[in-house]
Order: C-alpha cells, then sequence, then structure tokens
C-alpha cells in the first residue's frame, strides 16, 4: 500500500521532442538523463538492496524494454519490483507524459502514483525535461534514483550481482566490457538505438538523410558481423544483444510508420533476422516483447478514407508466429544448445 507521509506533488506538461530537443541544424538531440549516480560501493553512490528500488517501463520504448528483458534474464524479479506505464485515450491526461494506464484505478498499487512524472519533480522540483523510461524509484522517498538507461542493464549485471538467480548469465563479462562498452556507446547508441529516432524527428531533410546513412550503412555492417557469429560477441548472448534487439523487434513494426521510402525491413537481412528470432525464442525476450501494443494504430475508429496500415491490419498479425519461424543460428556456435555464458 502507499505510504501515507508521502506528500503530494505539482507535475508540468510534458515538453515536446521536436520543440525543445532539435538543433539549428534541423537534427534531433536526445535530452541528456538527469538521474545518473550510480550504483556501487563508493561514496554517495547508489547501494543494490532487495526491495529498494521498483522499475518503470514502458511496452513501447526501447530504451525501458532492454532493462526489463535483463531484469528477468537475470532473475532479479523478487528484488527489483516493476510496473509498466502507457497511456490512456484520455488528452488531457497524455499532456503529463507516462500514466499508471494498465491498473484499474490509474495508480500504481505500491506508490499511488498517478503519473510518472510524480517521481522526477519529487526528486527535483525544477526538473524541465521530459519523464522518460526507464526510471529505477526509490521505495523510501518515491523519488527516481536513476534513469540512465546508457547504464542501467550494466548496473542491475554488476553492483546487483549478489541477488542474482543461480545459474545467471554473465551478459557483461569483465574480459569483454571495454568491447561490450565500446560498441553499446559508439555503435548501438548514435547509429541504431538512437538512429531511428534521429530519422523519426528530424525536422530538415539534411538531418534525416544523416541518420538514415548511419542506420543503414551500421545494419549494414552488423549484418556481415552475424554471417560468422551467432550473437554480437561470439557464441553468448551479452548486454550489447539485448539493446540490438529492442530496437529491430520494433523496425518493422513501429519505427517504418514515422519514416519515408526505406532501405529495407529488418526481415530483408538474412542474418540480423535469424539473429533477432533467435534471441525471441529465450522467454524473457519474448514475455517482454508486446508485439501488438507495440504496432497498434492510431486511427481505431477507422473512420477516415485512407487508414494506416497498422490500425487496419496489426491486430489480426500473428507477430508470435512470424517471430517463431525456425532458424539454423545455433550451428555458428561452439555450444550449440547454450545461449548464456554461466560463472
Amino acid at each position: 500500500m502507499p505510504k501515507k507521509d508521502i506528500k503530494p506533488v505539482t507535475i508540468k506538461v510534458r515538453p515536446m521532442e521536436t520543440k525543445t530537443e532539435i538543433d539549428e541544424r534541423g537534427a534531433f538531440q536526445r535530452q541528456p538523463n538527469r538521474f545518473t549516480t550510480p550504483f556501487g560501493d563508493g561514496e554517495g553512490e547508489l547501494k543494490a538492496q532487495p526491495g529498494k528500488y521498483r522499475l518503470f517501463w514502458a511496452r513501447g520504448c526501447h530504451w525501458s524494454n532492454r532493462a526489463s528483458i535483463v531484469r528477468e534474464l537475470l532473475g532479479l524479479e523478487d528484488v527489483i519490483s516493476v510496473n509498466q506505464v502507457g497511456h490512456t485515450e484520455d488528452p488531457e491526461r497524455r499532456e503529463f507524459g507516462w500514466e499508471f494506464a494498465y491498473n484499474d484505478d490509474l495508480k500504481d498499487p505500491e506508490t499511488g502514483a498517478e503519473y510518472l512524472a510524480e517521481f522526477y519533480y519529487r526528486a527535483d522540483p525544477e526538473y524541465t525535461g521530459r519523464s522518460t523510461v526507464p526510471a529505477l524509484v526509490d521505495l523510501d522517498t518515491y523519488e527516481v534514483a536513476n534513469n540512465d538507461y546508457h547504464r542501467l542493464t550494466n548496473y542491475f549485471e554488476t553492483a546487483f550481482k549478489p541477488y542474482h538467480k543461480e545459474g545467471a548469465p554473465n551478459l557483461y563479462p569483465e574480459a569483454l566490457r571495454q568491447s561490450i562498452d565500446d560498441l553499446n556507446d559508439n555503435v548501438l547508441f548514435p547509429f541504431i538505438n538512437n538512429g531511428v529516432y534521429r530519422m523519426m524527428f528530424a525536422q530538415s531533410i539534411v538531418a534525416y538523410d544523416e541518420a538514415f546513412d548511419d542506420f543503414f550503412t551500421t545494419l549494414d555492417v552488423l549484418e556481415e558481423r552475424l554471417k560468422t557469429n551467432r550473437f554480437l560477441f561470439g557464441d553468448y548472448v551479452t548486454d550489447s544483444d539485448v539493446r540490438f534487439f529492442v530496437t529491430l523487434a520494433r523496425f518493422d513494426t513501429h519505427y517504418y510508420r514515422n519514416l519515408g521510402p526505406i532501405k529495407k525491413r529488418i526481415s530483408e537481412y538474412p542474418n540480423i533476422w535469424g539473429y533477432a528470432r533467435d534471441l525471441y525464442a529465450i522467454p524473457a525476450f519474448r514475455h517482454n516483447t508486446y508485439f501488438h501494443d507495440i504496432a497498434r494504430g492510431w486511427d481505431t475508429k477507422k473512420e477516415k478514407l485512407f487508414v494506416d496500415y497498422n490500425s487496419r491490419f496489426a491486430d489480426d498479425i500473428d507477430f508470435d508466429a512470424i517471430w517463431s519461424q525456425p532458424q539454423k543460428r545455433k550451428y555458428l556456435s561452439k555450444t550449440p544448445d547454450k545461449k548464456f555464458l554461466v560463472d
């Protein structure tokens, strides 16, 4: 039940990316994360403790989806509680950003909050950015403790390691950490994960074309890499694979609607498409991928002459069957029946 002594907080209307995060070239410049105190044993760092934190994420948001996947892969379900945010159909409520749309009374049952923004403004009343997911909230204060999507999964993999389930996969092995960080920070983030948003939010054709070239050139590079590697770093799933997967799961189902003519669908990259399905076969990936929510149409009433493809057909598409089609990726591995490195 919500704590009685937590004071209510005043929240503000959500800023719009295309108004506040566009530079003079018309290019999208994603807002920096506000709450980035790391987890660790040092002075001033956050401490990993069972039951202290609650993860909020959204089905459509790949930045937060990867945290929910890693939480389940590592067996942290009883250590870090979770709830999902979304949007109701009420336009006045939507102005305040993510809300607890999946709860019957539109309130988070643990904290009593109606909007994700409450945790942001309680932590910083002068906060001016968007209230984003993932958000890891301190249940003692009902304040955002960390919203650093760049590093949150790494903290789950390291700081929370004493609480991992028995036989949990090592997604961030020490011998590969520098290489994983390099791929995550210098390739996947700028060109793939954020690359699709750079295309979708671009306000000039120059900025759009630049993001388009970055995205598809990088896909070509990764397609070649996956020709001989089962996963991005060889035989075993790592943190990088989670980050790549969440964008792949959304491209053909959602992102394409906000782009102009695309070079290729993900399903037209033989190695990447097989790789994505290999990951989807893992329960934690499947459980945390809500294709029908990702693909939900914009005009469910279908009263207009021209209605977008997803509004007409997405509910009838068996995404699970498509993504469960057989693939032969395991033969690229020296341990074909094992997808994880276990300490």
